[in-house]
């Protein structure tokens, strides 16, 4: 039979494990926590994408000649780097030139049509948010009944510990009375 101090240690023993299980449970399921991770996943994923198409930050030449010749180099045998450049190439040339009457019309008109586009998305993103809450309150509702599981495991432990050691100063006690 163990000795009570043996049986205290084990329980503490097993109540930092436990306390450092659940820490970890809960860290895991946090949605603040999925979403920095999600969020993570997504800047690696664009940057590693910006670095392939466009090359590391490292590539960078010193002059213009230097640099228009590697971005040639690299957007050979590319198609979606050289639409992606002259999509860039675009975009500049139309933000010096100001915009006409007409363009304006059309981009209200744009705005307007979109705008059942963007009812749609937003609607999307709020039904995203409501898929994960309940995903994350059953984590809540999972790391909860594991403490109270671990809770009562570990009072129960106490409870035969304590009776162990009750069982064993009577034992000892009867042994110190009888000669």
């Amino acid at each position: 039979m163990s000795n009570p101090d043996q049986i205290k240690a084990d329980i503490e023993t097993t109540r930092s494990n436990l306390g450092q299980d659940v820490d970890a449970l809960a860290d895991k399921v946090t949605p603040s926590k999925i979403v920095d991770r999600q969020v993570g996943k997504v800047r690696s994923a664009v940057g590693s994408a910006r670095d392939h198409v466009m090359g590391a930050a490292s590539d960078a030449g010193s002059g213009v000649g230097e640099t228009s010749q590697r971005a040639i180099a690299k957007a050979k045998g590319n198609p979606m780097a050289v639409g992606l450049i002259a999509f860039g190439a675009g975009l500049l040339a139309a933000s010096l030139i100001p915009a006409s009457a007409k363009e304006k019309e059309l981009a209200g008109n744009l705005k307007e049509a979109a705008e059942p586009l963007v009812e749609k998305a937003k609607y999307a993103a709020k039904e995203v948010g409501e898929n994960l809450k309940e995903p994350a309150q059953e984590a809540v509702a999972s790391v909860k009944d594991a403490a109270t599981d671990a809770v009562d495991s570990v009072k129960s432990e106490a409870g035969s510990a304590k009776d162990d050691v009750a069982g064993e100063a009577k034992h000892v006690a009867e042994e110190q009375r009888t000669p």
